[in-house]
């Protein structure tokens, strides 16, 4: 009997001891980024340590896929992560809320807002800062994007999101 548990001890100690091959590698640090993905994800530079690991391996993903993306969404994805470097974490949470929210409207739905969020990236600045100042108008839901607000698109979306929406 004792030789019996010895050896459930030792099948549990070498099972214990092998990798988990479901847990994702660590994150890397900036210095560990290599020189075509620090280009790429140069507006994240300042606080890029500061992100979690999940975070970091979206961004990875994105400057991956970034020289596959045509000139014009190359622009548009630089501008857009200048503009979600500089919100605050209570304004990112709040984007990604929205995003959430956005996320699980009906197809019908979601092409609206889409439509709207077209509409208004075509009116004038001022125009835009207006209903920015405004709020949201009656019978518009909070996810409508009038609100100007960046939103990080899942890993999986960000190349997609380039030319969609932020």
């Amino acid at each position: 009997m004792a030789g019996r548990h010895l050896g459930i001890a030792l099948l549990l100690g070498l099972v214990l001891s092998l990798p988990v091959s479901g847990a994702p590698p660590p994150a890397p640090t900036w210095k560990q980024l290599t020189p075509t993905q620090r280009h790429v994800l140069a507006p994240l530079a300042a606080e890029w340590n500061k992100l979690e690991p999940e975070r970091r391996w979206k961004w990875v993903g994105v400057a991956e896929r970034y020289p596959k993306l045509a000139p014009e969404q190359q622009r548009r994805l630089q501008s857009r992560m200048k503009e979600w470097a500089s919100l605050s974490p209570e304004e990112r949470e709040r984007a990604r809320e929205k995003f959430r929210n956005l996320q699980q409207l009906p197809p019908e739905r979601r092409a609206t807002v889409k439509e709207k969020w077209e509409t208004y990236q075509q009116l004038p600045e001022e125009e835009r800062e207006t209903l920015r100042t405004s709020g949201p108008k009656r019978g518009v839901p909070d996810s409508a994007p009038a609100t100007a607000v960046v939103l990080e698109p899942p890993a999986s979306a960000a190349a997609q999101s380039a030319t969609a929406h932020p």
